[in-house]
């Protein structure tokens, strides 16, 4: 009788099971009725009228598909349009549109490292970070979280080495930020680049949320790199490299994401530079987003739930286990409330959490529901 070659599967299923770590897609309807803290879209634009214009446009002008890769068919004006808008917004020099963003955080990485150089990358950094600097092939420190002492320990015991530091400017998980201004230091002390993913804190953070980079006072120095996504604040899709237009230029010839991946979709892109605009226009927004990520963190604070304090738009509560995270989003979701629920392997710390998203477009009875909701369906342990 053959071995079936897909048997060790079963087993797998089956310990997820026991551990409570089973993941299920859940396709959502177009309305769902929930009030949606789960997502990350932070300045509410992913519905808003302008937008889905922008996106319908590009799509009549330009197709639906963007037909190629970057180098081959797939970059029109639109691409480079928005390009330059996000380096000038952002206060970068160049700018390089990707398909997504863990596919520009995989280009920055292996792109920029190799084999005879050295990573430096924070303990709860992204999963596409991991995955880059496991695809660089350079040799990779893992540093305590935000610890800048050890990032200078690191980089010290490398004297003349190609380096990099590379770090989430907002993590997904508490929602904390990155000491950007001391590691830029650090790195610029040390000659290593310093990588920034501000996924978190584009549209949140920085003057008009122009990202953490901008915040930290560091946007725009030759020895910084930031990636973004295009799909949480500004309610798009898609990913971008910024940093001096000789790194973009490299990455535009060695980085492999770019190169054998079909470019954005131009409806995406469209969307995107519409989103940029209106913020442009509306810098209040950004400052919207951290008013209700502080609202909410207050009142689970106050509900005697352990919140992480916000330092952008991500509030994280903290869950007795994996099991119960999960009963717990789903009453939360029973109760007309969607929140993201995080669990091992996603939490570097082994510790499940539920994760709310706050939104500039939120009313204060929404947040005032919200915490209600989470406080109310709270299982055993989780209040004290």
């Amino acid at each position: 009788m053959p071995q079936d070659p897909f048997g060790w599967i079963d087993d797998e299923a089956a310990r997820r099971d026991r551990a409570g770590l089973v993941r299920t897609l859940r396709p959502r309807p177009a309305d769902s009725g929930l009030l949606d803290l789960a997502g990350n879209d932070y300045l509410g634009l992913t519905r808003h009228p302008e937008i889905t214009a922008a996106a319908a446009a590009a799509a009549r002008r330009w197709g639906a598909g963007a037909t190629g890769s970057r180098l081959v068919t797939g970059s029109t004006a639109l691409h480079a349009e928005l390009e330059a808008a996000l380096a000038g917004f952002c206060g970068f020099e160049a700018a390089l549109v990707l398909s997504s963003g863990y596919a520009a955080n995989l280009a920055a990485l292996t792109a920029l490292t190799g084999r005879d150089s050295l990573i430096v990358s924070d303990a709860a950094n992204h999963a596409s970070i991991v995955d880059g600097c496991r695809l660089s092939r350079a040799e990779t420190e893992i540093v305590p979280h935000t610890d800048t002492e050890a990032v200078r320990k690191t980089l010290g015991a490398h004297p003349g080495r190609r380096a990099l530091t590379v770090t989430d400017a907002v993590f997904s998980v508490d929602g904390d930020a990155a000491p950007l201004p001391e590691l830029a230091e650090i790195c610029r002390d040390h000659g290593a680049a310093l990588l920034v993913d501000d996924a978190h804190g584009l549209g949140v953070l920085g003057a008009g949320g122009r990202g953490a980079t901008n915040a930290a006072g560091i946007a725009g120095r030759p020895g910084v790199i930031a990636t973004l996504t295009l799909s949480k604040a500004l309610g798009s899709q898609g990913g971008a490299v910024l940093g001096p237009a000789r790194v973009i230029t490299h990455l535009v010839n060695t980085a492999r994401t770019f190169i054998f991946d079909t470019g954005l979709a131009p409806a995406a892109a469209g969307a995107a530079l519409a989103a940029l605009r209106l913020l442009e226009r509306e810098p209040a927004l950004a400052a919207r987003v951290r008013t209700a990520a502080a609202a909410l963190h207050g009142g689970l604070t106050a509900a005697g739930l352990t919140a992480a304090r916000p330092d952008a738009a991500v509030v994280s509560v903290r869950a007795p286990s994996a099991g119960e995270a999960l009963v717990w989003a789903a009453d939360c979701r029973a109760a007309g409330l969607g929140v993201g629920c995080f669990r091992p392997p996603s939490v570097p710390d082994g510790i499940s959490r539920l994760r709310l998203t706050a939104r500039a477009d939120l009313t204060g009875s929404e947040i005032a529901r919200a915490i209600e909701t989470v406080r109310a369906t709270a299982p055993p342990g989780a209040i004290g």
